[in-house]
């Protein structure tokens, strides 16, 4: 231990080293369980970084830490469950946090700022380098996930005040959005090859465009599988809608370094607005064709 180092640094010092250290077992776990050599070789790079951080660190404290598992099963779970970039930048943006921290410490030992601005710049372009298929496909998953907020939700407006039936709701709604979900997932497919994409890159659009479409019809239409008031369905269905656009932009802000506010507040602008409209043309329509279900 350094004895021209103050208490207060050294508990930070040891701080950053339970960190450093904590990342290089999720880095180097992660190198070993996923494929794709060239993502493996980013990751083992990023670990053996993290393990030169700790060190560097060590050389103040004279001391050894401990990881933190807690936080290894976590970042190690969500990545492999939500994709490498996503977890792992989530990961990183937590760090953001601490940078005033860091701040304080450079003031008593300069070196620290250099490794934690090296850390910053070397990760993020390593991190961009990590090659994911579904990251490669986010505009078809945009697509099919859009399109259907803004067509069903929609929809089922429209149809709840026409019917006032639960049932009858559910039932025009999924006959409306299975169609579609199959009509969007043709279209992607046409747009690629026109585009002049080869049968597999086309197909896989096609796939992610139609999946993504499919989940968030069976989402938005279950309230009304489920409960029996029309109305409390409705708003439900609108309060689904919102989750579905507020988790999703959360992820593409994170994976894609994209900023989240304006992508939410836009989706949910379009969405509840054509809600709004074809909730009154639904309300104009039954009163204007006398229509009593």
């Amino acid at each position: 231990m350094n004895p021209a180092i103050g208490q207060k640094t050294i508990k930070r010092l040891l701080g950053f080293q339970k960190n450093e250290i904590t990342e290089y077992h999720i880095y180097n776990r992660l190198s070993q369980k996923i494929k794709g050599e060239k993502n493996k070789k980013v990751l083992r790079q990023i670990a053996t970084d993290e393990l030169r951080h700790y060190n560097f660190y060590k050389d103040y404290t004279g001391k050894d830490v401990k990881p933190s598992k807690r936080k290894i099963f976590k970042f190690y779970w969500i990545a492999r469950i939500f994709g490498l970039t996503f977890g792992l930048k989530l990961m990183e943006k937590g760090e953001e946090r601490a940078k005033n921290v860091y701040e304080e410490v450079a003031t008593e030992l300069p070196e620290v700022k250099n490794i934690s601005e090296e850390e910053d710049e070397h990760e993020q372009e390593l991190l961009n380098l990590i090659e994911e298929e579904r990251l490669n496909y986010i505009s078809s998953i945009v697509l099919g996930l859009n399109d259907a907020l803004v067509e069903l939700t929609g929809t089922l407006a429209g149809l709840t005040f026409a019917l006032q039936n639960t049932r009858l709701t559910a039932l025009a709604g999924l006959i409306t959005g299975i169609a579609a979900s199959f009509s969007m997932g043709a279209s992607e497919y046409l747009s690629n090859k026109t585009e002049g994409n080869n049968s597999q890159e086309a197909f896989k659009s096609a796939l992610y465009t139609w999946t993504a479409y499919l989940i968030t019809v069976i989402a938005l239409i279950l309230p009304y599988l489920l409960l029996s008031n029309y109305f409390l369905c409705l708003i439900l269905t609108l309060a689904v809608g919102i989750i579905i656009i507020l988790v999703f932009n959360f992820y593409i802000s994170v994976a894609k370094d994209l900023s989240f506010r304006k992508r939410f507040l836009e989706m949910s602008a379009i969405s509840l607005g054509v809600a709004a409209l074809s909730f009154g043309i639904g309300y104009f329509i039954r009163i204007f064709l006398g229509v009593d279900v």
